[in-house]
């Protein structure tokens, strides 16, 4: 089954973290992965660890024989992320400190199961452990 992926911003995500999180029963894995904004100038995150992650995620959840959902929460541009005040450093479900960030959600316990930090999420072996998580 191919994977399914959804977008979110920080403004709309409460409502599609809800949906996200009512279809996730349907699923073998379901991912929330924290990424940088794309710069308009370039069309290219402005966050160089995105850059260089997203391709190598895609791959492995492309190539998962299990039904995957993700959903790719944009934390926003680059001062918009950098502020300490920002909802996804704060929120308790996720305390991000960095992007990207891989997650994968335990709709059970509607809690994170396990993560990918953003100077791993690019490593293959390590997405693959955490699919099999």
């Amino acid at each position: 089954m191919p994977m399914k992926s959804v977008d979110a911003t920080v403004s709309g995500f409460d409502s599609v973290f809800e949906k996200f999180r009512s279809d996730a029963p349907n699923n073998k894995a379901n991912l929330i992965l924290f990424l940088a904004d794309k710069d308009p100038s370039t069309s290219l995150s402005w966050c160089p660890d995105c850059v260089r992650a997203e391709p190598v995620i895609y791959k492995k959840l492309e190539a998962s024989a299990d039904d995957v959902a993700v959903l790719r929460a944009y934390v926003g541009d680059r001062p918009t992320w950098r502020n300490p005040q920002h909802p996804w450093r704060l929120d308790s479900r996720f305390k991000l400190t960095g992007v990207p960030t891989l997650v994968r959600w335990d709709w059970q316990n509607d809690a994170v199961k396990a993560r990918l930090e953003d100077h791993e999420a690019h490593l293959e072996h390590k997405i693959d452990a955490l699919l099999s998580a």
